[in-house]
């Protein structure tokens, strides 16, 4: 079992995490990031679990990866084949964050958004702007900015392509891709570059 994981979450959040892992066979490994997901969770070809979670997460972003990834381990040993992200996960999921939702482990500038994404939780976190903003301390990534924080008609790159950031939908900008000049919808809390016309 990998025991470094405990260098990766809030120290009181330690206990309760020892206890689940102990209570769950299976083994975690931390990996390099990758762009498309915070974690995952897969039954091997020899029968046994593994969790994957990126390396570059926080310790509130990792402790909430690894819970929701294990609430994908308890739903197949209890459900077997359900849907990934359907009722059987979020009660879990919800049962499995209970004791982790303390002052202790996650500040306060957390809390709230936290249990307010645990009332319906997503596939990703990312979906819940607020939550996301706050378990990255409202702070994008050295060298990035959040597309909220681009002006109208602004320039900006995103995976090596330039867009022009558009209006506001409800909750995601439209943005125009220079090159094939078709329009997307990006969610607010997406970290992009600035594009410096050189």
């Amino acid at each position: 079992m990998n025991t470094d994981y405990k260098n990766y979450i809030p120290k009181k959040a330690i206990p309760f995490l020892e206890f689940l892992i102990n209570e769950h066979n299976f083994t975690l490994k931390i990996v390099n990031q990758r762009a498309t997901k915070h974690g995952d969770f897969r039954s091997l070809p020899n029968g046994k679990f593994q969790i994957t979670v990126n390396n570059n997460l926080n310790k509130y972003q990792f402790l909430l990866t690894l819970v929701h990834e294990i609430a994908h381990h308890v739903t197949h040993q209890k459900f077997g084949r359900v849907q990934a992200h359907g009722k059987e996960w979020k009660a879990i999921f919800q049962h499995l964050m209970l004791p982790f939702l303390n002052p202790n482990i996650y500040p306060n500038e957390i809390l709230p958004h936290l249990a307010n994404y645990l009332k319906n939780p997503k596939a990703s976190t990312d979906s819940d702007v607020n939550l996301s903003l706050a378990l990255r301390g409202n702070a994008a990534e050295v060298g990035k900015h959040f597309i909220f924080n681009i002006p109208l008609n602004g320039l900006f790159i995103f995976k090596n392509i330039i867009y022009k950031r558009g209006n506001k939908r409800r909750t995601r900008y439209e943005c125009l891709n220079m090159s094939n000049k078709k329009v997307y919808l990006f969610n607010q809390n997406v970290e992009v570059e600035l594009y410096k016309d050189l």
